[in-house]
């Protein structure tokens, strides 16, 4: 589709309010919010599109990937390994995020766009829920200093990204104090039991059907899914 910032004058504030409402029409087929993905989140994505702070999206339970990942119904769909937080109590204020986390474990993150090529402003991947379209994870973990290790990715056996979580804001867990200090802007509550996606800890790359991906994290073993 085209951006929605070729026809319209969408800020920041009005996107996150259009990407609000698009979680309303899931939370009303009966979806449940569960966690929230956060973007932006390495400095060299920041250079690229000219910003200076992150973004986040809202994940629902349809998108957590159980089995297999039915890729058919979306666009051009993208995995990206990632660090996830498990929380435990609720999350008023950015200063309550460490103590929250109950758990940490490998996790990736399926992206999609409405926009052709991935070609969007910043206010235009806001409004699309930061590209959210699935995710999944491994094992939980007791926490655990997570600030540099090493992740890799493959795809049907071959390595295809190899990267350290230190490209996450230098350490994931400034990723979960940002997403606090998001959260308490906007009026929610991080709660017990939801899913905290830092980040990518290498680029996306482009995911295809039948595929086998593997996602390993020094410390906290893999995670696995095969699409169909």
């Amino acid at each position: 589709m085209p951006r929605l910032t070729d026809t319209a004058d969408l800020d920041v504030p009005a996107a996150y309010q259009v990407q609000r409402a698009t979680v309303e029409r899931r939370l009303a087929r009966g979806e449940r919010i569960i966690g929230v993905k956060m973007g932006f989140t390495s400095r060299a994505k920041m250079v690229q599109m000219g910003v200076d702070d992150v973004i986040w999206g809202l994940l629902t339970d349809a998108m957590l990937v159980q089995h297999d990942l039915d890729i058919a119904g979306l666009i051009h769909p993208r995995i990206e390994p990632e660090i996830a937080f498990l929380l435990e109590r609720p999350v008023r204020t950015p200063a309550d995020a460490a103590a929250a986390v109950g758990g940490v474990a490998v996790g990736y993150e399926v992206l999609d766009s409405r926009y052709e090529g991935f070609s969007f402003t910043l206010a235009d991947v806001i409004a699309d829920n930061a590209s959210a379209s699935g995710f999944g994870h491994g094992p939980w973990h007791r926490p655990r200093d997570v600030a540099n290790l090493g992740l890799v990715m493959e795809i049907d056996g071959r390595a295809v990204a190899s990267g350290s979580s230190a490209a996450i804001l230098g350490d994931p867990l400034r990723s979960l104090t940002a997403a606090a200090r998001l959260a308490s802007a906007a009026g929610i509550e991080l709660q017990p039991g939801w899913v905290v996606l830092a980040g990518a800890a290498t680029a996306a790359v482009p995911l295809p059907a039948g595929a086998h991906v593997r996602i390993a994290a020094a410390g906290l073993g893999h995670v696995e899914v095969t699409t169909r």
